[in-house]
């Protein structure tokens, strides 16, 4: 099974590793989009990029950031991401078994594994980033039908934790998707926003430490309520799944 993480806007800084080798990335198939965007990204005047990337003057140095996205050091994707659900994952004691069935998704890179070196960068997967030629393509428009054709030949079960916004960026047909609902005091059910990635980064955690291998919607059911997860299916899409909490 492949566990698709959603990236996080606030990543750490810095790296002990190589400046960015696009070739000791996973996913080469996602090479030459790669190179664009970040060739795009990198050339944007730090005051436009404020603009482009809709971010603060506070953030400035993130934009500064952006303009030496192939000299600066790299570290590990999933230690690049911080926050939420990455707390509650806690790469930082997983084996590498474990983190070999991680990946992340991204607007920069479309898809990485857990390992692949990357430098600190900003980019959402919501952005209109210029072309040379003065376009403005979504970030969808960008990444076409790559990503889907990536996860696809992974010849695994998917298991997509990525936010809406970046699973438009390549849906992946017969993924398990999880909705995180909590029960309320008159049994009614309340989608989760607030405390979503945390629970996420709980069930990617139980699921990259199974000893059992998922191929199945009802076999990730079946090793999250052995860890004393609340999960249930959905008779009308047995592919989606809801984490009760």
């Amino acid at each position: 099974m492949l566990i698709v993480l959603p990236p996080s806007e606030t990543k750490t800084h810095g790296g002990s590793g190589k400046p960015l080798d696009f070739h000791h990335l996973s996913f080469p198939s996602l090479t030459k989009a790669r190179q664009t965007i970040l060739a795009d990204l990198q050339a944007l005047e730090v005051d436009e990029a404020l603009k482009v990337l809709g971010i603060s003057e506070k953030l400035r140095p993130e934009a500064e950031s952006n303009r030496a996205l192939e000299t600066n050091p790299t570290m590990p994707a999933i230690f690049r991401y911080s926050g939420v659900l990455y707390d509650a994952l806690d790469a930082a004691t997983l084996p590498e078994k474990a983190l070999e069935r991680l990946a992340i998704g991204s607007a920069l890179f479309g898809i990485v594994h857990a390992t692949d070196p990357i430098p600190h960068y900003r980019l959402s997967g919501g952005t209109k980033l210029p072309t040379k030629t003065g376009e403005l393509p979504t970030m969808k428009a960008r990444w076409g039908t790559s990503i889907s054709e990536a996860l696809i030949d992974v010849n695994q079960l998917v298991i997509d934790l990525r936010s809406g916004t970046y699973q438009q960026l390549g849906r992946v047909k017969d993924a398990v998707t999880v909705r995180v609902e909590s029960v309320m005091e008159d049994g009614s059910r309340k989608v989760v926003s607030h405390f979503n990635k945390h629970y996420k980064g709980e069930l990617a955690r139980v699921l990259a430490l199974s000893e059992k291998e998922a191929h199945t919607a009802e076999d990730v059911m079946s090793i999250a309520q052995a860890a004393g997860l609340v999960v249930e299916e959905n008779p009308n899409h047995k592919e989606t799944l809801t984490l009760v909490v």
